[in-house]
């Protein structure tokens, strides 16, 4: 019921839902304790609703924007509290005082003050935004001063607000006991106090705002052309969408040439791992589209977004659809893939899944690369790792239309959950869903808090039951040294990934963030050491929920022994561990129908929505002799993930460097047919050259083992 009403109302916890509660409630005791008339009733009533206004703020809970949008937003509130002071000063007998019209005057001025100061909050950010932002560029020719003090700027128009205890305060104990002159100092000081909050802004104003944004474009433009960029990964997403992005960062660090990570939402630049790659986030289409990239020859797309276009346009660069994952999902055969000069996937199975969709995307323009995110994943050794089998459940989500067999949260997560929990041969269940569940369904939502509630009882059950009484104890002080390993890591990471000091805005990051290789492998050592006290600090036996970005995915991979799963890009890269698993047929198609229109799931355990079969699951990874899809899965991970020799990475930059040979022959081509035409002047972005040495020596005059490859791009084309 709790769970319910806080969907509902739109908070984060019990804790939010109860200071909801509090400011609903608090207004009409308010009220009532100046009707009556009862100082202390208004005093305790208004100090409710100070306290949980604040809290909801503090935490950021969602229920603030729905109160903006129904018109009871943060200085409404204010006001209706101020009002509701001068109703109690009127019932008091006030009305005709000095009290009453100082009280009135004050009010109205103080909150006359709240639009010269929102004024000049709003102009300050306006004037330090920047029309782009970035990570690991020097952008040397820029002037960018320093932030406004974050005391000034950040939650402005509450602490703004908030100015108004003085006056409050002093009202109310003048009206209780007479002295007036409290009241009067409380008003002066309140009014003093706003005045002087507003024009300590005004030098900020004019002391830092950031260079124009013609100024910033063309500094970005000069060091385009410095670093001369040969390969960009392009993406454009939601607010939920930077793993998207997050996983092809340690890709594009190893990728031959100049990398480049180009990106469009500057709200998913904070939200971007730590990387050494130059990372530029231009918001706007025409300035994205003005970008000086003439030296890039490949361009990298995660994603099929509509923003897309602002680089498909460029002419001297070929573009290449690679995903943000390989899998039997209709998106993985998106007509849309037609837009690009090729598509790389990760096997066979991709190359077979668009011929079988028939959407208009040639064979020859496939290419297999494999997927070398895959490396970290750990290889099974054919036992369990721990005591304990640790089975992985990491549903996806429902998706954007309602097909059944999208996800098996809907129809099976809570059985497949009930029977790991109660499996006869006990096992550790690790419970991770798709970032995305629930924002379009609220069914998936409340299943999924369900899930997270039987989970965590479960957890709690096994941690008092006397069958582990002995492991519990016997583990309690090196899980208790994991968990002071964490928390010193934790602070370490937190004080090395945030970018410049605290306090520094977007404009003063971009400024400071520059790649430190000391620093970065730091955090590179950091994040391992995160990642084993994480799960030394939980107990081999302990049910965990994990629903944030760590640990990732892949950590929770090598921690498992099994995983259930849904038709999605984690099964194919779960294949890559060996392990066994099974998929859930959620739509009831049957076996032999799922697996011959789910390449993934032949060599799986397939479940119905009851979850029957998973014994059969807990069977294999208890024994290998049980362990009857072994050979199968050997033969699917090829299939899916191409082969282990030459290594992912390998062919991945093999692919680069034909792609960026095929682009030089294209646009030498393009450039000696214009210069046939008078001398006409060159195409945008066709004279460049990429620089000598960069992806493997395979730009202008490609010789020697080269032939055959630059003969294969003339042929191509020729096409």
């Amino acid at each position: 019921m709790i769970s319910t009403v806080i969907r509902l109302v739109r908070v984060g916890s019990k804790s939010e839902l109860v200071a909801a509660l509090l400011i609903g409630l608090g207004y009409p005791a308010a009220l009532l304790g100046a009707l009556l008339p009862s100082i202390p009733v208004f005093v305790g009533a208004a100090a409710v609703t100070y306290a949980a206004d604040a809290y909801l703020h503090q935490r950021g809970s969602y229920l603030i924007n729905r109160l903006n949008k129904v018109r009871v937003g943060l200085p409404i509130r204010f006001l209706l509290r101020q009002l509701l002071v001068v109703l109690l000063l009127a019932r008091e007998g006030l009305a005709e005082t000095s009290l009453f019209y100082t009280a009135v005057a004050g009010f109205l001025v103080f909150y006359g003050l709240q639009a010269p100061h929102g004024a000049l909050t709003t102009l300050i950010r306006l004037r330090r935004t920047l029309p782009v932002v970035t990570r690991n560029v020097d952008l040397h020719g820029v002037r960018i001063p320093d932030a406004p003090p974050r005391s000034l700027m950040r939650r402005s128009a509450e602490k703004m607000l908030h100015l108004d205890l003085p006056a409050m305060a002093g009202v109310l104990v003048a009206a209780a006991t007479g002295r007036y002159l409290v009241g009067y100092a409380g008003v002066a000081l309140s009014v003093a106090l706003g005045l002087l909050y507003t024009a300590v802004l005004v030098p900020c104003l004019r002391n830092r705002r950031v260079p124009p944004a013609a100024t910033v474009l063309k500094a970005v433009n000069t060091w385009l052309r410095e670093y001369r960029p040969t390969v960009v990964l392009y993406f454009s997403g939601g607010s939920e969408s930077a793993y998207q992005v997050n996983m092809w960062l340690e890709t594009m660090e190893q990728v031959d040439g100049r990398p480049l990570i180009l990106m469009r939402e500057r709200e998913l630049v904070p939200k971007l791992n730590v990387t050494t790659v130059p990372v530029l986030c231009v918001p706007g289409g025409t300035h994205t589209m003005n970008l000086d990239l003439a030296t890039v020859r490949v361009a990298l797309y995660p994603a099929n977004v509509g923003k897309n276009i602002h680089m498909l346009r460029q002419p001297g660069m070929k573009h290449v659809f690679i995903g943000h994952g390989d899998s039997d999902k209709l998106a993985s055969v998106n007509p849309f893939s037609k837009a690009y000069d090729e598509v790389w996937t990760a096997g066979r199975a991709g190359r077979d899944r668009y011929a079988l969709a028939d959407v208009g995307v040639r064979d020859e323009d496939i290419v297999e690369v494999g997927r070398p995110q895959l490396a970290p994943i750990q290889t099974w050794t054919g036992t369990p790792k721990n005591p304990v089998p640790t089975v992985l459940y990491a549903p996806t989500w429902e998706g954007w239309d309602d097909n059944p067999g999208n996800t098996s949260l809907l129809l099976a997560g809570e059985n497949i959950v009930r029977r790991l929990l109660t499996a006869e041969q006990p096992v550790r269940l690790v419970y991770k869903p798709h970032p995305f569940t629930g924002i379009r369904k609220k069914e998936a939502k409340a299943v999924h808090e369900r899930i997270v509630a039987m989970v965590k009882k479960a957890a709690a059950e096994r941690g008092t039951d006397p069958r582990w009484a002995a492991e519990v104890a016997a583990s309690a002080s090196d899980r208790e040294k994991a968990r002071t390993e964490l928390s010193a890591v934790e602070a370490e990471l937190a004080a090395l990934t945030k970018p410049g000091r605290a306090g520094g805005d977007e404009a003063e990051q971009s400024r400071v963030s520059l790649a430190d290789p000391v620093k970065l492998e730091r955090i590179a050592a950091l994040r391992a050491a995160w990642n084993d006290a994480y799960w030394r600090s939980v107990g081999w036996w302990e049910h965990r929920i994990v629903t944030g970005p760590e640990p990732r995915l892949y950590d929770c991979f090598n921690e498992a022994d099994a995983m259930v799963s849904d038709i999605s890009s984690v099964v194919s890269d779960f294949m890559a561990s060996g392990k066994p698993y099974a998929v859930t047929d959620s739509a009831g198609v049957g076996t032999e129908e799922f697996q011959r229109q789910n390449t993934a799931a032949r060599a799986a355990v397939v479940l119905t929505n009851g979850a029957q079969d998973l014994d059969k699951l807990l069977a294999a990874v208890g024994s290998t002799e049980r362990d009857s899809l072994a050979g199968a899965r050997r033969e699917l991970k090829q299939y899916l993930l191409g082969p282990d020799r030459p290594t992912s990475m390998e062919r991945f930059n093999a692919a680069v460097r034909t792609l960026q040979t095929v682009a030089e022959a294209r646009n030498r081509r393009v450039e000696q047919r214009i210069g046939e035409q008078a001398g006409a002047p060159l195409l945008p972005g066709t004279a460049a050259r990429a620089p000598h040495g960069t992806g493997g020596e395979r730009g202008e005059g490609a010789e020697g083992s080269d032939t055959d490859e630059t003969n294969g791009a003339e042929a191509r084309l020729a096409r």
